[in-house]
């Protein structure tokens, strides 16, 4: 009966130090889990964190965007009240000719804007903003990106047109298939009295073969751009005092003359539109 006794608490004993064992597993595994839980929120916060200041850094660009489109606005303000003098030559716009500026000014690239640092020159922006914008919707609605380009540079439009939509190979005489396109570039010019256009001609590199009707690449592209000049005011009555005639022969190429693809591309027409602040503040004054 006594060995039975011995036995029996045996028993007892190793019984109850198996469910403790099992029980330290459990908990440990709980332990390492928490830690690995832990860990993992760690580097959840520290990317919420990170996308948190991005976010943070957007809203504050943003921010100094507007800004620096309510201080232009706060100037125009601050200078008149009714009416703002702009112009060296004391020309003065109205306060609705002030507000559709500021409305202009709005839409425009506001890196672009940035770079302004006059009125004047907030102006110049404006005017060309409002260039393009019909140019690109009058212009190249039928025609390839390949054959004319238009683009702001310094806030002067520039158009280029490839020769071929414009004259034969070697001549200077206008092609008919221009004659929609010079239109449509008539009436933006003419649609807008304070400009004045620059007609630039410009040749690839080959040399003028002899005998032939033009001296040099110089005359074929001076003729070129006075030939344009002579539709635009013959055929659809822009101003001549704002047409000015530029050849620039093969000396301001795009790209080298190494290849026929590249020659096509450096015989082109440049139209140079430069709006005239003083003039256009002057059609707006008031009395």
């Amino acid at each position: 009966m006594k060995k039975h006794l011995i036995i029996a608490i045996g028993i007892v004993v190793t019984l109850s130090s198996c469910v403790s064992k099992k029980k330290y597993v459990e908990l440990q595994s709980q332990y390492d889990n928490t830690r690995v839980t832990l860990t993992k929120t760690q580097v959840e916060k520290e990317e919420i964190e990170s996308k948190y200041n991005t976010i943070q850094n957007r809203v504050v660009d943003y921010n100094n965007k507007i800004n620096s489109l309510k201080d232009i606005n706060d100037q125009l303000n601050v200078e008149s009240n009714a009416k703002l003098t702009i112009s060296k030559n004391g020309s003065v716009i109205s306060n609705d000719t002030k507000q559709q500026l500021i409305s202009t000014l709005e839409k425009v690239d506001q890196n672009q804007l940035k770079q302004a640092r006059t009125l004047e020159d907030s102006m110049n922006i404006a005017i060309s903003y409002n260039l393009k914008r019909n140019l690109d919707r009058d212009i190249t609605e039928d025609i390839s990106t390949d054959d004319i380009a238009i683009d702001i540079k310094e806030t002067v439009v520039m158009i280029s047109i490839s020769d071929k939509l414009l004259f034969k190979s070697g001549s200077y005489k206008v092609n008919k298939e221009a004659t929609d396109l010079l239109k449509r570039i008539a009436n933006v010019v003419n649609s807008e009295p304070a400009i004045e256009v620059m007609v630039e001609g410009h040749t690839d590199g080959r040399t003028v073969k002899k005998g032939a009707y033009v001296k040099d690449n110089w005359e074929l592209s001076v003729e070129r751009a006075t030939s344009i000049i002579r539709e635009l005011q013959n055929t659809y009555n822009v101003n001549p005092s704002k047409l000015i005639a530029a050849g620039r022969s093969s000396y301001a190429p795009l790209v080298p003359n190494d290849s026929k693809e590249n020659m096509a591309i450096n015989r082109r027409t440049r139209i140079i539109i430069l709006p005239n602040l003083d003039k256009f503040l002057a059609l707006m004054a008031t009395n």
